[in-house]
């Protein structure tokens, strides 16, 4: 059975058909839920859908996903709206797209969910190690999905699909995109041993590092911006922070940690776009707490936080401590937004709004509190300064002044135990 429903909008950029596919074993909940999501996913990119077709069949057909004979109906529908643009909502075939776009005709190019995906990573990518990333992902997944349509893109209009590297550039020469692959693969290596350094010089002074992941759209830039004033684009668009943003933020009582504003996660991201922007997605994993941000306004929250949950266990961090924070509490129903989930406290809050925060604030320094240590140090009268660097960056429990120095005992971060390491008096 096909579902082909046909929209009245219209717009500068590409026309499109979306096409999904349930197959027997399917849950047609989460087929329906996906299909939506990849409607969000071509809004994003800045195009338009014009028809959407939904098919029941025991299998994929091997040569079209979808068999002749839809193929036959979907290209009345490309004709019928002058569409120039089909996006199948899962992983096609390098022969499955080469027969589809024969079948079509030549004003209409198929792509399926990861092309559409790099697409707007493609977008969104601000720095060169996101900008690489993108471009790797898509020579590697692209290269072997080239048709010849290079030159209908002006066609296009948006663009959709062939942005980045752009597909002409990628016809050129076999021999220079492998020569390309293996240049970008070397650069990004170099890259994340400097993203390495840069953890351990982290871990080395002790700060408490926390990582704001979940689904897309969840409001993680929102709330960088809400705490630290970060000023990081934050747009109500699906993937519209591709690069990890680090912030210092100081809690109640003057502890400093860094925030980490992390790409979001997506129903059905295929695990080579996870592999790809493994050194991205790996910023979840060095962090000492990773704050799940959940969107409870969205009615499919359960089933999103299901999968970063997941996702969070593939990249391995499933054992990292997990603080869930409810988001968008100001516009969702109250009696969908639990006190507790799997055995955790939950916080409330809305970033836009501001509320929340607060409490929210008071959790991340109980955790931060929690690593750290309660050491005694004797500092010679010459060392008053570091006694009154106890004082403001520790919580003192006691004080005693004695004939040889002053003895207090703090509970401090291992930033500041490294820093008074010499006047430690504990075994």
């Amino acid at each position: 059975m096909t579902n082909a429903m046909i929209t009245e909008q219209d717009s500068t950029y590409a026309r499109a058909v979306l096409v999904a596919l349930c197959c027997d074993g399917d849950d047609a909940h989460d087929v329906e839920v996906s299909f939506a999501e990849l409607e969000r996913l071509l809004e994003t990119a800045g195009g338009t859908v014009v028809a959407k077709m939904i098919q029941n069949r025991p299998s994929p057909d091997p040569r079209t996903c979808i068999g002749a004979g839809k193929t036959e109906e979907l290209k009345a529908l490309c004709d019928a709206n002058d569409v120039s643009l089909v996006v199948f909502d899962r992983e096609l075939t390098p022969s499955q797209i080469r027969n589809l776009e024969a079948s079509l005709g030549d004003d209409a190019r198929v792509i399926d969910r990861s092309m559409l995906i790099l697409d707007i990573f493609a977008l969104h990518a601000n720095s060169n190690e996101g900008k690489m990333q993108v471009e790797l992902a898509q020579l590697k997944y692209t290269a072997p999905r080239l048709t010849g349509k290079g030159e209908a893109l002006s066609r296009l209009g948006g663009g959709i699909g062939t942005r980045g590297p752009g597909e002409t550039k990628l016809e050129t020469d076999r021999r220079h995109l492998q020569r390309r692959i293996k240049t970008l693969e070397q650069q990004i290596d170099e890259m994340e041993e400097n993203r390495a350094v840069q953890r351990k010089q982290r871990k080395r002074a002790g700060i408490f590092s926390v990582a704001i992941a979940g689904y897309t759209n969840a409001g993680k830039s929102t709330l960088l911006n809400a705490l630290t004033g970060a000023g990081i684009l934050a747009q109500d668009k699906l993937f519209a922070t591709l690069d990890p943003t680090t912030r210092k933020y100081t809690l109640p009582h003057g502890t400093e940690i860094l925030l980490t504003d992390t790409v979001g996660f997506i129903r059905n991201l295929p695990h080579h776009l996870i592999r790809a922007f493994h050194s991205t997605l790996q910023e979840v994993t060095y962090a000492d707490l990773i704050v799940v941000l959940i969107d409870a306004s969205d009615p499919e929250w359960r089933g999103q936080l299901t999968i970063t949950d997941t996702l969070i266990a593939q990249l391995g961090a499933g054992e990292k401590p997990v603080l869930y924070v409810m988001n968008k509490c100001d516009i969702a129903p109250s009696a969908d937004i639990p006190a507790r989930y799997d055995a955790h406290d939950v916080i409330c809050i809305s970033a836009a709004q501001g509320t929340g925060l607060q409490e929210l604030a008071e959790k991340l320094e109980e955790f931060a509190d929690g690593q750290k240590k309660t050491l005694t140090f004797r500092f010679p009268y010459d060392q008053q300064g570091n006694v009154e660097k106890l004082h403001r960056d520790a919580v003192i429990i006691s004080e005693e002044y004695q004939e040889d120095g002053v003895y207090v005992t703090a509970k401090c971060d291992a930033r500041l135990c490294g820093q008074l390491a010499s006047f430690c008096v504990d075994d």
